[in-house]
């Protein structure tokens, strides 16, 4: 499908939505206006190993984009709405004044009951959630990771004769897409083929159930320590998606050993925005299995135990590229936590001044 040229013509719904960015209205009004949005169907992958995918944009891709100064990548989480999060970050872009300049992209995965709502005909289909941590597509003849649209969409950015002007590339996922985006920033090897041509990668990761933790450990409860967790109580706790230990397919081109992963992790820049008010431990979305509960009881206290992990394993012998900011007074919104003050300057550039109605952001506490 094409992409509509104008997605939302009517002012009316322009002024509303930048105004009320962090509200509910704004919400409510985006959701109205999902029917609007029409996602590409793109061809992406080498030659001989082509597949479609779905994205929601602002520019077509086979458009001319010698002007994109930077493309930004937002992530649906588990309802697979991608349309909503195009909506919500579309809203923020224009209130930056930096479309013109700016790709935005949302990538949707779907599943097989998505075809009540979308025509998926001929589509890679996940199962479940399953695509959250790089798991192969559930009916594609060959193995076709989720991580490896990611992949595809970064290196059309290597082109310098297409994309001249770009600088950088933020990944920005919250929820499941959060998670998504986590997995990917540890394990993907695009990263550094993007900054050898002058492009700068940056990940954002929002509200994510669970990370990936480097060691056997997991943080003591109502302590700042770690320990090996009993494996009696959660066996396979610090297996893939959780730790290192059977490693996706995808991995295989990853560093080894865990500390050469973290090495190399750790000077990628990453952000981490934390909900304060992300605190219910019977979220309906919130992953309950033992393996995530080792990290913490919910979004935020694992958030704060992960960011605790990657300072432990630093020490002072590494320097970690990282930004983290705890979103006050917000919970799981996507809206909420990319329109927040320092959400919207990471994602599209957006001066916190400027931004008079996004949440306030602080240090982690």
């Amino acid at each position: 499908m094409m992409l509509r040229k104008y997605l939302f013509s009517k002012s009316y719904f322009i002024r509303l939505c930048v105004a009320c960015w962090s509200v509910v209205c704004c919400v409510g009004m985006a959701n109205l206006a999902h029917a609007q949005v029409k996602w590409q169907r793109i061809e992406l992958g080498a030659a001989g190993a082509r597949y479609p995918f779905a994205v929601y944009g602002n520019k077509p891709l086979h458009g001319d984009l010698k002007t994109v100064r930077r493309a930004v990548l937002v992530f649906h989480g588990m309802g697979r709405n991608g349309a909503g999060y195009f909506a919500a970050a579309h809203a923020s872009l224009r209130a930056s004044g930096m479309e013109d300049e700016t790709l935005l992209l949302a990538p949707n995965y779907f599943v097989a009951e998505d075809g009540a709502r979308h025509d998926i005909s001929g589509l890679p289909l996940w199962r479940d959630s399953r695509w959250n941590r790089g798991e192969d597509a559930a009916n594609w003849p060959r193995a076709l990771s989720a991580f490896e649209p990611i992949d595809d969409l970064l290196m059309l950015f290597t082109d310098r004769a297409k994309f001249p002007a770009l600088q950088s590339v933020v990944l920005a996922g919250h929820s499941a897409g959060g998670q998504l985006v986590h997995r990917y920033s540890v394990l993907n090897g695009v990263d550094e083929k993007l900054r050898a041509v002058g492009v700068q990668p940056r990940y954002i990761v929002a509200n994510p159930s669970s990370f990936l933790y480097f060691t056997n450990e997991r943080p003591v409860a109502s302590s700042a320590a770690f320990a090996l967790y009993d494996e009696k109580l959660c066996p396979g706790y610090n297996d893939y998606r959780y730790g290192l230990q059977k490693l996706p397919p995808y991995a295989t081109d990853a560093p080894p050993a865990p500390q050469m992963l973290f090495r190399r992790y750790a000077a990628r820049e990453v952000a981490v925005l934390l909900g304060t008010a992300d605190i219910d431990p019977d979220h309906v979305q919130l992953d309950k299995s033992c393996g995530a509960q080792a990290g913490g009881s919910n979004r935020l206290e694992r958030g704060r135990n992960y960011i605790r992990h990657e300072r432990h394993l630093a020490n002072t012998s590494l320097v970690l590229n990282r930004q983290v900011f705890e979103v006050i007074g917000v919970a799981h919104s996507q809206a909420r936590m990319f329109g927040s003050t320092c959400g919207a300057r990471l994602l599209f550039g957006l001066a916190e001044q400027a931004n008079t109605t996004g949440a306030a952001c602080r240090a982690p506490q």
